[in-house]
C-alpha cells in the first residue's frame, strides 16, 4: 500500500510543482512565458559565463589524478581510516567529491558495479554521494562567475559541511545496515 501511494506521488509531483507555478504566476498576473524565456536565456548567459571556471576546475582535478596523487593521497590516509573501520575503497570518492560532481558519480558507478548496490560500500558511496556538495566547484565556478573575490569562510565552512556528509554516510550506513 506504501509503495503504490509513494509512485503516485512520484508521478504526479513534478507536474503539480509546475502547475502550481503557473497557476501562482497567473494568480499574480505575471506573464509566465515571458518571465520563463527571460529566466532561460540568463541560465544560458549564466552557463557561457561559468565555462571558463569549469575548463580549469575539470583540468586541475584531471592533473590530480593522472599525477598519481590521488592513489598517494590514498596510501596515506588508508591507515587512519582503516581504524575508524572506513572502507579504503570509498576514500577517492570522498576526496574527489569536493572537487567534482560527475567525477564523483562516476567512481560512486564504479563502486556499486564493482561490490554491488547492496554492498557496504556501495551503501556508503550512494549515500556519501547524497550527502556532501562539490565545495570547490561552487566556488570555482559560481563564485568566480559572479565575481566573488573574498571568499573568507565559505572553502572552511564547505569543507567542515562535507566533512559532517562523509562522517555521518559512514555512521548512518553502519547503524542501519
Amino acid at each position: 500500500m506504501f509503495d503504490s501511494v509513494m509512485n503516485v506521488i512520484n508521478n504526479f509531483s513534478i507536474p503539480f510543482i509546475i502547475l502550481a507555478f503557473v497557476a501562482f504566476g497567473l494568480y499574480k498576473k505575471v506573464n509566465v512565458y515571458e518571465s520563463f524565456t527571460t529566466g532561460a536565456k540568463e541560465g544560458f548567459t549564466t552557463a557561457v559565463n561559468i565555462i571558463p571556471f569549469l575548463v580549469g576546475m575539470l583540468m586541475a582535478i584531471g592533473i590530480f589524478r593522472a599525477s598519481g596523487a590521488m592513489e598517494l593521497l590514498i596510501k596515506i590516509i588508508s591507515p587512519v581510516t582503516s581504524k575508524l573501520g572506513v572502507p579504503s575503497e570509498v576514500i577517492p570518492m570522498a576526496l574527489i567529491r569536493p572537487l567534482s560532481g560527475g567525477g564523483a558519480q562516476g567512481m560512486m558507478t564504479d563502486l556499486v558495479t564493482t561490490h554491488g548496490a547492496q554492498s557496504m560500500i556501495g551503501r556508503i558511496s550512494a549515500v556519501m554521494m547524497g550527502s556532501t556538495e562539490t565545495t570547490f566547484y561552487v566556488l570555482a565556478v559560481y563564485f568566480g562567475s559572479i565575481g566573488v573575490t573574498k571568499q573568507r569562510h565559505a572553502i572552511p565552512v564547505g569543507l567542515l559541511a562535507d566533512l559532517a556528509g562523509l562522517t555521518m554516510s559512514i555512521i548512518v550506513v553502519k547503524i542501519l545496515f
